[in-house]
């Protein structure tokens, strides 16, 4: 068994989760009241690949239980500053992150099991207005290139 890592790695995922008619759904962070996002989340080790990152952080984040098939990659990746807010979690001197963007279609808006510690609110928005809510620059580009990635619930 590999052992824990003290810091998070800087190598996360955004995981966009709509259904078809571009209904997305939004997190409210427990730490930052008002502060509005789709699913995200580091990698747990340093070899676990991004794919199972992003549907561990899937489930924990909503209880929603998503298949390999029906998370799509979108090949896109963000680098960014980490708010300086958060640097505390990652190694001294970390000040960059990678992100990497999924795609989850769902037939409908369904109900959603938080992880209180990390979230106290969800709620499905048209796509545009999920866009303007989220705090996250990289996250309201992701949720605006929606359209570009809409999937068949039935891929």
């Amino acid at each position: 068994m590999a052992p824990t890592l003290s810091y998070k790695i800087p190598v996360s995922v955004l995981v966009v989760i709509y259904t078809p008619r571009l209904d997305v759904l939004l997190i409210e962070r427990a730490d930052h009241p008002g502060f509005w996002q789709s699913v995200t989340g580091s990698q747990d080790a340093l070899d676990e690949p991004l794919l199972e990152t992003a549907l561990r952080e899937v489930e924990e984040e909503t209880g929603i239980v998503a298949t390999p098939a029906r998370m799509q990659d979108w090949r896109l990746s963000n680098g960014y500053e980490i708010y300086p807010a958060w640097r505390h979690r990652y190694a001294p001197g970390v000040t960059r992150n990678t992100e990497h963007v999924f795609g989850l279609c769902l037939p409908d808006r369904c109900a959603v099991t938080l992880s209180p510690r990390e979230h106290t609110d969800s709620g499905w928005l048209a796509h545009r207005d999920a866009a303007e809510k989220c705090f996250s620059p990289s996250n309201a580009e992701a949720i605006l290139l929606l359209p570009r990635f809409l999937r068949s619930v039935d891929a």
